[in-house]
């Protein structure tokens, strides 16, 4: 993978984590269309370094929310922090559960299947569809609406299934309010991320001495300052704005990527 390549794919990491259009299926789209045949290990290793840099950037941008969290952790009382990080760790389950069992059919779908893409896209644009239509409502998400979403995060595994898109889709079609369903929805992906790098790394799974370090270096950079500039002026459109912008998207992209699969 060449530097520029990597850049570029970082910047579409970067600016489409923070909204509900699939951030794993356009990057497997741009590195299709780049003419990136990877094997699926190290695509998927790719993947991951992008949505770690991401990951620092939501960090970043969330620092009140997440040092409000630590501070009341370090209480030792059963707080509203304690309560919220609770929920985290249960709706991290599912996912946990598919990465422990199932990692290696996972990897799989990272190959650059644009045609799967497409049609997971459609399925992201039916979800964002439905949760716009819901009523707008003041309810918080509760310990069984977290692992309900947990279950969606975990579908969202598949590239073309937007994590943010499912995950807040399903929060308010489960009647949690939007603004807190997004703020869920962003917080809870950044310690499964944090655990998923952890785990590789202890396991020697991801070998950072190749000749793409350079590349991947550089693709980390422009993920992590293009999530940065997204999650400071972007993660209001997701909370305020209609879904149904983001369902009409994913329908395009996702019925050009099939096109593109027969006839490019």
């Amino acid at each position: 993978m060449e530097t520029f390549d990597a850049i570029l794919l970082g910047i579409i990491q970067g600016l489409t984590e923070f909204l509900p259009v699939s951030s794993s299926g356009h990057l497997e789209l741009g590195k299709a269309i780049l003419g990136d045949h990877s094997v699926p290990e190290e695509s998927l290793l790719f993947t991951v370094v992008l949505h770690f840099a991401t990951a620092l950037s939501t960090i970043v941008v969330f620092r009140k929310d997440v040092w409000e969290i630590i501070s009341g952790l370090f209480q030792f009382k059963w707080n509203e922090e304690t309560r919220f990080s609770l929920k985290i760790i249960i709706s991290m389950l599912p996912a946990v559960f598919i990465g422990l069992f199932f990692e290696e059919q996972l990897e799989a779908f990272f190959g650059g299947d644009i045609r799967f893409v497409g049609f997971m896209l459609l399925i992201t644009a039916v979800l964002l569809y439905f949760a716009d239509m819901a009523k707008d409502t003041d309810k918080k998400v509760s310990y069984k609406n977290a692992f309900i979403v947990g279950v969606s995060q975990a579908i969202a595994m598949l590239p073309g299934i937007s994590r943010s898109g499912a995950t807040i889709s399903t929060s308010v079609l489960l009647g949690v309010d939007k603004t807190k369903a997004a703020r869920f929805s962003f917080l809870m992906v950044v310690p499964l991320i944090f655990g998923k790098m952890a785990k590789d790394m202890m396991s020697g799974e991801l070998n950072f001495a190749s000749e793409n370090t350079f590349a991947m270096g550089a693709g980390f950079i422009a993920a992590f300052v293009a999530g940065l500039a997204a999650c400071t002026w972007m993660i209001q459109l997701v909370k305020k704005s209609k879904l149904s912008y983001f369902a009409i998207y994913c329908l395009i992209v996702g019925l050009i990527a099939i096109a593109y699969s027969y006839w490019g």
